[in-house]
């Protein structure tokens, strides 16, 4: 046979489910950036304040390279970014520890160093950071100082060659001619006179030769030289630069609060957890025949034989209304209640459901074919020395002899009996079909209460001999795998699911509220009722709870 269910629509995160678990997770988001921006607050709180100091310093171009083309303003930008360059290289680096006699090596002060160039300017920009404000201030003055220093004796060392050989041959040349002056004035005869007035003419134009070279050499030397030149010096800084703490705390607050998100939609994603009714609607076309909110369980029986009037029985009312109106054509002669797993409800719904079926006039029977843990019988505090392992085990015992009353007319009781060792054997056999034929013809309805599908084969076995089957789910347990697990079960074997009972909803929690509007508004019509039950030293204390309706 077919699986109904290979293919039918996945489990997504719509807008309305986004919608609600933005309004179920808010505190957790909430909580996550208060956490997030308290502890960002407290570090930096704790963090040492680092303080800035900024210079600026402008590079001032050699005439001989200024002009207004294209090509002159590139140099001008190439030139400031090697200034920018080499201001935080070793050298420089090395002279400010040594001007200011710093503890520290060149490449931790190196880190503490920013360079920017000004855009479409000269300027070049020197931050410097540190603990001291003052010390901050010293480095970047120092910095500016000792690079302004080195370039312009990096610049002159190309000239200072040909300007101490000029000034050699000049000092050369002045001593010869004071000489040449000495002689011409201890002169007696006119030839020698003359003879040394002309050396004299000689050396004189060629001094001033090597005068006019030496003052060439000085022009080319201040036409080729860019300077630096600081335009600000480095103020005492009175505002750290960090910890930033409010955008600090903000930032964290803001991360803190994405990651919780993020971490909340990504487990929603993967969670198959019942997150709303329509997930079972879509995935496995079966209508929701009815949603049980949570409520107090008396201790002395059904709510619905108890407080026939209180808000919860409505539930179940609501229930039985649907699962007669499902088989009009075929009316529902034996129904048998089930869950996936254990402790989803399955006996609370199946007693409530036995309940109102007799209220309506039904003559009803509600059999407890949980062998392996029945609980049917604690549930109308009825006596459980025979029941329905002694009609399927023993054969001289009659129907009459274990079928119990209740308080609610109309309804019959079978409870389990005593505990057998092949449970699903015996409910599998000719014997149980006889009896569930046979209380069929006596009866309006029967009701079976079942162990749950996958535990054991019990609901298997009885799923093919009923009219329809009846799966009681806990959403805030049951994920859609486990029912889909169930559904194919009970289709394998020729079972009739008409339909799921959502059981211990929490409706202001989930997003069944969508399916009761004005849900608590309508509870407050009803009126109280008083319950007891045992406190957790062992005593009887009385509860008392809103939901015995008004008159």
């Amino acid at each position: 046979m077919d699986n109904l269910y290979e293919n039918q629509e996945e489990s997504t995160l719509d807008l309305q489910t986004i919608f609600h678990l933005v309004r179920q997770w808010a505190w957790v988001v909430v909580l996550a950036a208060m956490i997030a921006g308290v502890t960002a607050y407290i570090v930096s709180q704790q963090m040492t304040p680092v303080y800035r100091a900024t210079t600026t310093v402008l590079i001032n171009e050699a005439p001989s390279t200024k002009a207004t083309d294209y090509t002159s303003v590139m140099t001008s930008e190439r030139l400031a970014r090697t200034y920018a360059e080499m201001i935080t290289k070793r050298p420089v680096l090395q002279g400010v520890i040594d001007a200011l006699g710093l503890q520290t090596s060149t490449d931790d002060l190196a880190e503490t160093i920013n360079v920017t160039l000004v855009r479409d300017t000269q300027l070049i920009s020197v931050s410097v950071e540190n603990i001291d404000p003052v010390l901050a201030a010293n480095i970047a003055d120092a910095l500016v100082a000792v690079f302004t220093r080195q370039v312009l004796e990096t610049q002159t060392a190309r000239y200072a060659s040909s300007k101490e050989s000029l000034e050699t041959q000049m000092s050369a040349v002045e001593v010869q001619l004071n000489t040449l002056r000495s002689e011409l004035a201890a002169a007696r005869t006119a030839t020698d006179k003359d003879r040394l007035e002309e050396k004299i003419v000689r050396y004189e134009q060629s001094y001033n030769n090597l005068a006019l070279s030496y003052e060439q050499v000085r022009l080319t030397e201040a036409q080729t030289i860019s300077s630096v030149v600081p335009v600000e010096s480095a103020g005492i800084p009175s505002t750290p630069v960090s910890p930033k703490t409010m955008q600090n705390t903000l930032l964290a607050a803001v991360v803190g609060a994405l990651l919780a998100a993020g971490v909340i939609f990504l487990v929603e994603t993967f969670n198959d957890v019942i997150r709303d009714p329509d997930e079972i609607v879509k995935r496995f076309q079966l209508p929701i025949l009815a949603i049980v909110g949570t409520y107090a369980k008396p201790e002395d029986g059904p709510i619905t034989q108890l407080h026939p009037r209180a808000y919860s029985a409505e539930a179940f009312r609501v229930l039985r209304t649907n699962i007669f109106f499902s088989g009009t054509d075929n009316p529902m002669r034996t129904l048998l209640i089930t869950s996936p797993t254990p402790a989803e409800g399955k006996t609370t719904v199946s007693a409530n459901l036995a309940v109102v079926c007799a209220q309506s006039g039904k003559r009803t029977v509600l059999i407890d074919a949980d062998l392996h843990r029945p609980r049917v019988h604690q549930v109308f505090k009825a006596p459980n020395r025979g029941g329905l392992s002694s009609l399927l085990v023993q054969p001289e015992v009659e129907i009459g002899n274990v079928l119990q009353d209740t308080k609610t007319p109309d309804l019959k009781l079978i409870s389990s009996g005593p505990i057998i060792t092949n449970p699903s054997e015996l409910l599998s056999s000719r014997k149980m079909r006889n009896l569930l034929n046979q209380l069929e013809n006596q009866t309006d309805i029967v009701v079976i209460d079942s162990p749950p599908v996958l535990s054991v084969t019990d609901a298997i076995v009885l799923a093919p001999h009923v009219d329809g089957v009846l799966l009681v789910v806990n959403p805030g347990k049951t994920n859609l795998r486990i029912i889909k697990q169930s559904l194919e079960q009970i289709q394998r074997v020729g079972g009739t699911v008409i339909g799921v009972v959502l059981n211990e909803v929490e409706v202001r929690k989930s997003r069944a509220a969508y399916y009761y509007p004005g849900y608590h508004k309508y509870r407050q019509h009803y009126d109280e009722y008083v319950i007891e039950r045992k406190n957790g030293h062992g005593k009887k204390e009385k509860t008392t709870l809103p939901w015995g309706k008004k008159n």
